[in-house]
């Protein structure tokens, strides 16, 4: 099939790359309902000050495989890695309709992974989920085209991600309902996130939470 070009699409090799070749060559994309993930290396400017170069590449190399095992196993587009952010897109058509559970359980899977689940991270990761309309489709030109989502859950879950604590996924209070999660006994808070003209409520998430 790769003979074809129907090989194994990069950002989940799931799924034929086919389809998604002539979305990015066309410049496609749609306004959906969708779920995003942002995982967030905690204190990253702090650790690098410490160590070298190539140490610091190694970690992030680390964190970086298995956040992506961990998305393409969720169902998850794996979007990117900018900086010390791991992202991925859940959205139906690969997701399904429980695109939020499969996001907050992908989320608490990354907490996993790195450690948090047994009290001794290798790496300090913080985690923002949200919900809601964004466009999800290619941008960019000539050769540097990506498929990518934009709009405000795509900003929120960022910035919650970068607002969590090590060990703690940030949940807004949408895509928890969404999720399907019992949030009478979870921690709540409402957080004024950068840029937001109104507080965004968020439930509070850690790994031992449907593990």
């Amino acid at each position: 099939m790769r003979l074809i070009g129907k090989g194994a699409w990069p950002k989940n090799p799931k799924y034929c790359g086919s389809c998604f070749g002539l979305l990015s060559e066309h410049h496609g994309g749609a306004e959906i309902e969708c779920s995003l993930m942002f995982a967030d290396v905690r204190g990253s400017t702090s650790m690098a000050e410490g160590m070298r170069p190539s140490e610091i590449y190694t970690l992030m190399d680390r964190f970086f495989a298995a956040a992506a095992r961990v998305l393409v196993e969720h169902d998850a587009i794996v979007d990117r890695f900018v900086g010390d952010q791991a992202i991925g897109i859940f959205v139906p058509a690969l997701a399904g309709p429980d695109h939020a559970a499969r996001a907050t359980q992908a989320a608490l899977a990354v907490l996993a992974v790195t450690g948090h689940a047994v009290g001794a991270p290798w790496v300090p990761i913080g985690v923002g989920v949200a919900s809601g309309v964004a466009f999800v489709g290619s941008v960019g030109s000539a050769s540097h085209v990506d498929l990518t989502a934009l709009g405000d859950p795509v900003n929120v879950a960022s910035r919650l991600a970068s607002a969590a604590a090590p060990g703690e996924v940030l949940v807004t209070l949408d895509a928890a309902t969404s999720a399907g999660l019992d949030v009478s006994g979870l921690e709540r808070r409402d957080l004024a996130l950068k840029g937001k003209a109104v507080s965004t409520s968020v439930v509070v998430l850690s790994t031992p939470h449907g593990l």
